[in-house]
């Protein structure tokens, strides 16, 4: 059985160790906020935010703390704003250990296309481009193919790249890979879907 929105997120929130500095890109990867537990993990969210809590339950939301994708969050004892100056000089300054990143199309060599499709409303590129330049791990958390039964893990992108070899591990519906040398390697499949499964699924050259 392929992994939902929020198991893919608690797999992702798996990457995350504690002292982590950590940026939550749009869409699946905001869900992370409600899987850390324990750890000792510090989100950032590039509109200001250092030290993002979980979605707020019902009734006790906050307009005006939001994340990057203008949805409500928490607050932490130890959060803390700053302009966006400051935030991008984490970013760029290598401050920020790892992102974990929505995506479009990832390439079996590690290029990311995250930020917009041609001929479609584009809102703005993000901060998705510096991110990918200055954290040290990207990790994206994406939907293993296209709602026509495309895969979305190409040999090459074909839409604007974010970025060249930046991404490190891709964590789909189907399990988890990571970029290696020739290719992507299989590290884990979701519970119930087969290696053949994912591979057929995939047409990224996967490597042993």
């Amino acid at each position: 059985m392929p992994w939902d929105r929020n198991q893919m997120a608690a797999r992702a929130a798996e990457e995350l160790e504690d002292g982590m500095y950590v940026n939550l890109g749009i869409g699946i990867p905001t869900l992370v906020a409600n899987y850390v537990g324990d750890k000792d993990i510090t989100l950032q969210s590039e509109n200001g935010m250092l030290g993002m809590g979980p979605f707020p339950v019902e009734g006790e939301e906050d307009p005006d703390l939001i994340n990057a994708g203008k949805q409500t969050i928490t607050e932490l004892a130890r959060t803390s704003y700053f302009d966006s100056a400051t935030s991008f000089g984490m970013i760029r300054g290598g401050k920020i250990a790892a992102a974990i990143l929505g995506a479009m199309e990832v390439a079996e060599n590690g290029d990311l296309a995250n930020w917009m499709i041609p001929g479609k409303l584009v809102k703005g590129m993000g901060g998705a481009m510096d991110l990918v330049a200055g954290v040290k791990k990207v990790v994206v958390v994406m939907d293993h193919t296209n709602k026509h039964g495309d895969s979305k893990l190409l040999k090459a992108c074909t839409l604007p790249l974010t970025g060249k070899n930046v991404v490190n591990r891709i964590i789909t519906n189907l399990g988890v890979l990571d970029v290696v040398d020739g290719g992507l390697k299989i590290i884990e499949t979701a519970a119930g879907v087969t290696e053949d499964e994912l591979r057929a699924a995939t047409e990224a050259t996967i490597v042993n």
